[in-house]
Formats: C-alpha cells, structure tokens, sequence
C-alpha cells in the first residue's frame, strides 16, 4: 500500500507549513486527487487517521476532491473529460490525446490555529 508512504510525505509537508506559520494544531486538510494519480482515497484516508492517531495533528479532518482526467486533442485542439480511460477524441476521433489534467495529487489548502 503505496498511500501510507504518500500520506508520511504530507504529513511531513504539512507539519513544515505549520511551523512557517507558527501553527498548532491542524483542523482539516483537502487535496485534490487526480482520478489517474494511482491513489485510492480510501486507503489513504485511513492512512491519514493510523499516522495521525497520537499525534498533534490527530482528530484533523481529510477532505478529498477526486479531480477527473482531461486531454486535449492534438490535431483538433477538442479540450475534453476521458472517460473510461477511452483516450480518444470525442470531437474528432483521433487517438493522439495529451493529458493534461488528473495525474496529480496536492494540498489545495489546510485549516489551522
């Protein structure tokens, strides 16, 4: 389970943000999952609570937005969602798509005091 180690990297992101900040205690944390990110929320929610148990940062809440894959076609330009992993072009049907959103995890922003 890759997420434990994911979910070890944010906390450690986390904690050096809070200390810029001069912040104590974490209340929540969202990030943005991209559907192709290979990150199973679940799995890291549960991470998130096992690492956090005992902790300072233990009882902050995880709030996730999965972010939907999108290409862009490179012979007619078509912005779209890939659906079903279908890496064709609705508009014209090219297969020769680039993706340009929905790879990526990140911290959109976090509640502190």
């Amino acid at each position: 389970m890759h997420e434990m180690s994911i979910v070890q990297s944010l906390i450690d992101i986390i904690k050096e943000e809070m200390e810029k900040n001069n912040a104590r205690t974490l209340r929540s944390v969202r990030l943005n999952i991209g559907q192709m990110s290979a990150v199973v929320p679940d799995a890291l929610s549960f991470c998130f609570e096992v690492i956090t148990t005992g902790t300072e940062l233990e009882g902050a809440r995880l709030d996730m937005d999965v972010i939907p894959l999108e290409g862009v076609c490179r012979k007619c330009e078509d912005k779209f969602h890939i659906e079903d992993y279908a890496f064709a072009c609705p508009a014209c049907g090219s297969t020769e798509i680039e993706v340009i959103g929905g790879q990526d995890l990140s911290i959109v922003e976090m509640e502190v005091d």
